[in-house]
């Protein structure tokens, strides 16, 4: 799941060099959480955060086919 997100968020921003992703496995399941240049954390969560909704949406239909939970945070 990590590599799949960061391929993601690394082409969606400028500075894909940048782009760091943790995972974690919590209580309630997976934690992804994101961390990219301070420039562009507006290309990752879109306008009215459709690019970020996007990518929950992408990782959680991902891991339900696996039967896991996950949460996805975008870290500043």
């Amino acid at each position: 799941m990590k590599e799949f997100i960061e391929y993601i968020v690394k082409n969606l921003v400028d500075e894909p060099d940048q782009v760091t992703v943790h995972c974690d496995q919590g209580e309630k399941g997976l934690v992804v959480e994101i961390r990219v240049g301070q420039k562009d954390i507006g290309k990752v969560v879109g306008r009215k955060g459709t690019t970020i909704n996007a990518l929950r949406t992408i990782a959680m239909t991902a891991c339900a086919r696996l039967g896991h939970k996950v949460r996805v945070e975008l870290v500043e």
